[in-house]
């Protein structure tokens, strides 16, 4: 993970870079944002940013947003009052840190950016074969499709590929296609000329050229335009990239790993994926099984967060025998990621240093269920048949009219959660994103999160 700090942070700067350092990131210091700005361009990236509050924030997220560079902004300062930190936030910065540094704070933020640090945790039969299929092709330069459901570890097991490299010493950069807005992300995978573009001051490096040597992670490669496709496929196939603007092609030298939640050989039946990318693409695969397919896993990795969660807290805990049964026993829709978080507020939420049965909570505080059905996908799937079995066409409508009904209707079943309702729809979310923003262009009430419509 690659660090930015900007300014004095009066006194504190050495402090905060310590504690970065010390997490495992790789650290950059700019004396202002137009230093920042220089190094940013230049390839030199960043995957956080950490402005002193009196540093002109709203400049920076300003011209990161014109010259297409896409990086979390978090403000951080001494003594800073509410009003001052408020401004922060309005000025574009994502979050807040006070300063002197906390430890645990800093922790947080860089650990919510990037699991650098993360081991694959293997215990399952399925998973250490899983391991030593990648541990065969990880010395080669063959690209690797990784796939599996949301949450399973896809970007855990693609760094654990690059670290057993030949390339392992050098630059693994990630890009997660799907996070990125599609007027930036062709920009921030190739870079662009002075000139190419409004706000396109001077010349910026890309993800591409940033990896060069090492490895580039296109994560959730499934959600990319398919125009922007073709240019990637270029890409990969004669190693080299046109920036934006550009008039003569950059070699690179860069291995190639994709992820992907959804089956892209249906999204090539339903023309949203090219065929020849996804061959490309997919010399190696690596298939990672749900949670719910690796008992063995479990008690392992509940482990592994409990301890972790646990030491970043300052407490001492661990699993009773009945927590741990029923951590083996509990569904994990939302496999790794649902089982950390639960994990996180087990260990927040004991009372002891036994975590108990009652500790093992969902989000809206209920208890984690043994052999039911997680609770995401039982409300996922009510939504689908009450969308269903509400839906009314009527004769006279077009088939835009009826699709319009049907995803607002989903939607709104689905409380204004936009992944969910893709999930049921069969789209991506990137897809459904822009069919929402059409609907809300032309005046159409559209659900917001955690809402329904005032007419549904």
């Amino acid at each position: 993970m690659r660090v930015l700090i900007i300014g004095n942070l009066a006194g504190q700067l050495s402090a905060a870079t310590k504690i970065a350092f010390d997490k495992g990131a790789k650290v950059l210091h700019a004396q202002d944002v137009a230093i920042a700005m220089e190094l940013l361009r230049t390839g030199r990236g960043a995957d956080i940013v950490m402005i002193d509050v009196h540093e002109d924030i709203g400049g920076l997220v300003s011209a990161m947003k014109q010259e297409r560079i896409v990086a979390p902004v978090v403000a951080c300062g001494v003594g800073v009052t509410p009003d001052k930190a408020a401004a922060a936030i309005r000025a574009g910065a994502r979050e807040f840190i006070p300063l002197p540094p906390d430890p645990e704070l800093i922790a947080a933020v860089l650990s919510a950016v990037a699991d650098d640090d993360r081991p694959l945790i293997a215990q399952d039969a399925v998973m250490m074969e899983l391991k030593s299929l990648a541990d065969q092709i990880a010395p080669s330069d063959a690209s690797v499709l990784i796939t599996g459901e949301s949450g399973v570890g896809k970007e855990v097991m693609a760094r654990y590929v690059h670290r057993r490299s030949k390339r392992a010493d050098k630059a693994f950069i990630s890009v997660n296609c799907a996070a990125i807005p599609e007027n930036l992300l062709e920009s921030e995978l190739f870079g662009h000329e002075k000139g190419a573009f409004t706000g396109a001051v001077a010349r910026r490096i890309g993800k591409f050229e940033e990896a060069d040597g090492g490895t580039l992670l296109l994560d959730e490669i499934s959600e990319m335009d398919i125009r922007l496709q073709a240019k990637l496929l270029r890409a990969i196939q004669e190693r080299e990239i046109d920036r934006v603007g550009g008039t003569k092609p950059v070699k690179v030298d860069i291995r190639i790993i994709a992820t992907s939640n959804r089956i892209l050989q249906e999204a090539v039946m339903r023309g949203e994926f090219r065929k020849d990318l996804l061959y490309r693409l997919n010399v190696m695969n690596l298939h990672i099984p749900p949670l719910r397919e690796r008992p063995n896993d479990l008690s392992a990795l509940a482990d592994y967060f409990v301890n972790k969660y646990a030491t970043a807290n300052g407490f001492t805990r661990h699993l009773s025998d009945a927590a741990r049964e029923r951590v083996q026993c509990a569904g994990w829709m939302g496999n790794v990621r649902e089982l950390e978080n639960a994990m996180h507020r087990a260990v927040i939420l004991a009372r002891s240093n036994e975590i108990s049965v009652d500790d093992l909570r969902t989000p809206d505080g209920r208890l984690v269920q043994a052999n039911a059905l997680d609770a995401t996908a039982e409300r996922a799937v009510n939504a689908a048949e009450a969308a269903i079995n509400g839906a009314t066409i009527r004769v006279g409508q077009t088939v835009a009219e009826v699709e319009q009904d049907l995803i607002l209707t989903t939607l709104d079943h689905c409380l204004g959660n936009r992944t969910h309702a893709a999930n049921i729809l069969g789209i991506s979310i990137r897809t459904l994103r822009n069919k929402l923003r059409a609907y809300q262009d032309a005046g159409v009430e559209v659900a917001a999160p955690g809402e329904v419509r005032a007419a549904g």
